[in-house]
């Protein structure tokens, strides 16, 4: 297993920030990386230094010979007037079928394909840059946050891309579905230190909690003995007969040290407006068109939404998500048909209009401030403040001079600081890292109110939906399902596309053979022996799963440096044959 990329006794500051130190870690060959953090740790600025583009203060950057990186960059790459195979040849010098063929992974055909690039949505035009990504044939990938306002279909594509690509991969994603169902190694960034460890996101921070209670624990008692010494010490140093005695009590009480918990400072916690709960219809559309005076994305929308339902709204990139939370915000004008909602609604927005038109002559203490309930605490605001990141010197910082993160978290704090019993979300667990969009799913889901909202971080999706409205083909509707039963649909739809794209390829390579009764039976055979190594595999593969949690758990508890890295080493060998396993199986399963 070749080390591609390897970072030594590196150490980088910004100022007063730590971002790096004495930081180690090695990427290898066909291993995929999930890395996270807090945001402000300094994900991206590693992401830059090992790109090349920022210098380390201390330390080096070891790369092998044949490293060939592909950087999913945020900015925009295309020409004016080409189309995205023009964009696709331009970038990667590839002839017109191959650029056709590896576009035609990630849906990229007809209009989509040959219309213009710039033409296309953000989500599109993410796939026209992973195709570009591909056409260079890297073998080590660096994705920043790629989901980023990808719709769902986007995303389970993105991630069959990274299932199949057999190369290594470093992901930057506070999208915890996403790295789970791509990344087999978890890494991260905390106080200036990597950790990588050897599981997926979830056992990761089970383990790191598991951790970290340990280490109170064993706090708890090292606080507790030294207290008890110095109690002695304190009543027997006087005392000529147990003076060597409180001496030798002395040196051990030396020895008792605590150990540091490596947790970020502060923990984050979210409350939602305090409401009473009301019952009835919060909202009911009849009839309602919506859109724009020169153009109507959907009409004949019939629906109705609960007082305390948590609404999710799903749909496609570009099928009018945001156009219906705009509508029912009164931020657009309905076109046709009814919209009301409910006696004694008061509606809080979050969404990409609202908080790019902050008044920019506060400062944050002062937003919060003038937008928090009246009983709310100099202390709450503080703390919620804290909680999105505002800290110390930051709180007096002018919106003027905030970014577009900066703004959007300001403006989900002094949401959840005020008293709107009806909230609208447009994608809000963007600009957040794993552990705030955790707390704020658990905020959401304790709330007393009403929630309409989107999203693509299913994780969010799945912890606080109670109901699922579909926008698709110019109308909107009610999904009659959980979450989970529309992801599943959602799922099965890209798998049946991607299997007629292999199907078509397939028969656009092999020419017709015809068959005889010889090779009927031969056929049967070859199936049943098929079938047979299908059932063995799918046995090894639940032992070779069991054996792995058991060395899990035993790693989640082992102390010794040794003993870890023996077991480390020894779960590597077994992913190593699990992955061949299941590879073996699905060639065989769909074969």
């Amino acid at each position: 297993m070749a080390v591609l990329l390897q970072l030594r006794e590196a150490s980088k500051r910004f100022g007063d920030q730590i971002v790096l130190d004495n930081a180690d870690v090695s990427l290898v060959d066909d291993v995929k990386v999930g890395f996270i953090g807090r945001n402000g740790s300094g994900k991206s600025t590693l992401l830059r230094v090992l790109l090349g583009e920022e210098e380390l203060e201390q330390g080096e950057i070891v790369r092998h010979p044949s490293l060939r990186i592909g950087y999913l960059r945020q900015h925009d790459p295309f020409v004016a007037g080409e189309s995205a195979l023009d964009f696709l040849m331009r970038d990667s010098g590839q002839p017109e079928w191959r650029c056709g063929e590896v576009a035609g992974q990630f849906e990229l055909k007809g209009t989509y394909l040959e219309g213009p690039v710039k033409a296309l949505s953000g989500g599109w035009q993410t796939r026209v840059k992973l195709a570009a990504l591909l056409l260079h044939e890297p073998n080590l990938l660096m994705l920043d946050e790629p989901t980023n306002f990808l719709d769902l279909r986007t995303q389970i594509l993105l991630e069959h891309f990274l299932r199949e690509f057999r190369q290594a991969a470093l992901i930057v994603s506070h999208d915890r579905a996403f790295l789970k169902a791509t990344c087999s190694e978890t890494l991260e960034l905390s106080r200036g230190k990597l950790t990588m460890f050897p599981g997926k996101i979830g056992p990761f921070l089970e383990f790191r909690e598991e951790r970290r209670e340990h280490d109170r624990r064993v706090n708890a008692t090292v606080i507790a003995k030294q207290k008890q010494l110095q109690r002695f010490i304190e009543k027997n140093r006087a005392n000529a007969s147990t003076a060597s005695q409180a001496k030798s009590k002395a040196k051990q009480l030396e020895r008792l040290q605590t150990s540091e918990i490596q947790t970020d400072e502060p923990t984050v916690f979210m409350r939602a407006p305090k409401v009473e709960p009301r019952q009835g219809t919060a909202l009911r559309c009849s009839e309602l068109a919506i859109g724009y005076p020169d153009h109507c994305v959907a009409d004949g929308i019939t629906l109705e939404i609960e007082h305390g339902q948590r609404a999710a709204i799903v749909g496609d990139n570009g099928q009018g998500k945001t156009t219906l939370l705009r509508t029912l915000v009164h931020s657009l004008d309905p076109l046709g048909g009814e919209m009301k909602w409910g006696y004694g609604v008061e509606i809080g927005t979050y969404a990409q209009h609202v908080y790019t038109s902050l008044d920019e002559r506060h400062t944050v203490i002062e937003h919060l401030e003038y937008n928090s309930n009246a009983d709310t605490t100099k202390q709450e605001l503080l703390a919620m403040a804290g909680s999105l990141l505002f800290r110390d010197d930051q709180i007096n910082k002018k919106v003027k001079v905030l970014s577009g993160g900066e703004r959007a978290r300001l403006c989900m704090a002094a949401l959840l600081l005020g008293n709107a019993n009806v909230l609208v979300l447009d994608e809000p667990g963007n600009h957040l890292d794993v552990e705030t969009v955790e707390a704020l799913a658990e905020a959401i889901s304790l709330y007393k109110g009403t929630v309409v909202f989107t999203s693509h971080d299913r994780y969010l999706m799945r912890r606080i939906a109670t109901n699922v409205i579909e926008v698709r083909d110019g109308s909107v509707k009610n999904y009659f399902g959980d979450y989970d039963s529309y992801l599943e649909s959602v799922e099965k739809q890209v798998d049946d596309g991607e299997r007629d794209r292999r199907a078509q390829s397939g028969a656009s390579k092999t020419a017709p053979s015809k068959s005889n009764g010889m090779d009927y039976r031969q056929n049967i055979r070859d199936q049943r022996k098929a079938e047979k190594e299908i059932k063995n595999l799918e046995k090894k593969i639940a032992r070779l799963d069991e054996e792995k949690r058991e060395l899990n758990k035993q790693m989640l508890t082992e102390t010794k440096p040794d003993a870890a890295m023996t077991l480390f080493e020894q779960i590597k060998a077994l992913e190593g044959e699990l992955t061949k396993a299941e590879e073996r199986w699905l060639e065989l399963s769909e074969a």
